[in-house]
């Protein structure tokens, strides 16, 4: 996770954006759609980047306190 899957995500939407705009001006409608899709799919592992980075967050902010119970205490309040 991190930085590896952000750039992973980026290079999908390149690739995808270039075998569009080849698809488009060859006239080949199955590499535009295939562009298309590796651009979705660039798009998709961005946001699961970006999910898995807000999960991180959150966990580290938050401390289960160890005593009876063990009740959630929030470390920014």
């Amino acid at each position: 996770m991190g930085i590896s899957d952000k750039f992973d995500a980026a290079k999908d939407k390149v690739v995808g954006k270039v075998k569009e705009t080849v698809g488009k001006a060859t006239d080949d409608n199955a590499k535009v759609v295939e562009g298309k899709l590796d651009q979705a799919k660039g798009a998709a592992k961005d946001k699961l980047a970006d999910t898995k980075a807000h999960l991180k967050e959150d966990a580290t902010e938050l401390h289960t306190d160890d005593t009876e119970g063990g009740a959630s205490v929030n470390h920014n309040e």
